[in-house]
């Protein structure tokens, strides 16, 4: 039987639980595919809590929370306009971040969170969702081209003082 989903926004409150989930969620998926020289200085300052804070506040982000069976579970970053991380587009939104913990992984909880960024996308009469997505990141390039995203560029992304390259992918709504 399936359980029971709940996604909300989060706030001010949810500053701790954030930092530690989005700390959590991004150390499960790729430290044991990059060197821990630079993966444990980068992990130190995006993830600080002071960094998470400044993030949390900006009025162009949104950070929710997913629950499941009230556990979180996952949690969604998304980005409109001057937020964005590359386009700064007003005409789209950015899906920054789209994480679910290792123990909730095929349960759909991926698909929950990807499906409320369309929404709030086209709520907004937006153009067009878009993100970054590592190229070494299969599984979620995978994710993504099944839904329809294509690859439009390429940007480097530095993780500590390895250069890497993230696959930039766009949804045309």
């Amino acid at each position: 039987m399936a359980g029971m989903i709940e996604i909300r926004l989060c706030g001010p409150e949810d500053l701790e639980a954030l930092t530690a989930i989005a700390s959590q969620t991004f150390t499960d998926t790729f430290a044991h595919l990059n060197d821990p020289v630079h993966f444990a200085p980068y992990i130190a300052k995006a993830f600080s809590l002071g960094q998470i804070k400044s993030e949390l506040e900006n009025p162009a982000t949104e950070f929710y929370f997913l629950f499941y069976d009230d556990k979180l579970a996952g949690y969604l970053k998304l980005n409109f306009a001057e937020a964005q991380s590359d386009l700064n587009d007003p005409e789209s939104l950015e899906i920054e971040r789209i994480y679910v913990l290792d123990s909730f992984q095929g349960l759909g909880l991926g698909k929950a969170l990807f499906q409320l960024s369309l929404d709030k996308a086209l709520d907004q009469s937006l153009k067009y969702v878009w993100l970054g997505v590592w190229e070494k990141n299969t599984k979620a390039i995978d994710f993504y081209k099944t839904r329809g995203f294509y690859t439009f560029d390429k940007h480097p992304f530095k993780l500590g003082d390895d250069l890497q390259t993230d696959y930039l992918m766009r949804l045309d709504l």
